[in-house]
């Protein structure tokens, strides 16, 4: 009598637990501010998309040819290196040619090791930087595809 009742029990427990429907139909209650400071975050991104990284300066002077020799020297590492993005900055009274837009100081230091034989007094800076475009690897890697 016992296992019989036992086993009613587990029977009526068991068809509870399996007792969901899947419908798939999901409702969605959120604030309607939430959608407006969506909006508002999509607009500064769009106004400002520069994002906080690194970059290496190759190049910095003042003086009266300082323009001249700055774009000389962007010009000589856009030969050298076609798929870095170079930046002519003047920064009163200096300037400068910054070049990469790197994510982290890692990846910029990296870079440095291997420009510092034609560039033996860059450096590595903290700066506004354009935000990088993603390769496919990366797009793939991260299940964005």
């Amino acid at each position: 009598m016992n296992k019989s009742i036992i086993l009613i029990l587990f029977v009526f427990i068991a068809s509870f637990s399996f007792a969901q429907k899947e419908t798939g139909d999901v409702q969605i209650i959120q604030d309607a501010r939430i959608d407006t400071l969506l909006s508002k975050h999509k607009a500064l991104n769009e106004y400002n998309p520069d994002i906080e990284g690194w970059r290496i300066e190759i190049f910095f002077e003042s003086g009266n040819n300082s323009k001249r020799l700055a774009i000389e020297a962007q010009s000589e590492f856009i030969g050298k290196y076609t798929e870095t993005p170079t930046h002519l900055i003047f920064q009163a009274p200096y300037y400068k040619v910054r070049v990469g837009d790197y994510r982290t100081r890692l990846e910029a230091e990296e870079f440095l090791k291997r420009i510092s034989g034609s560039y033996p007094n860059a450096f590595v800076v903290k700066d506004e930087i354009d935000f990088p475009k993603l390769g496919k690897t990366e797009v793939e890697r991260d299940g964005y595809e």
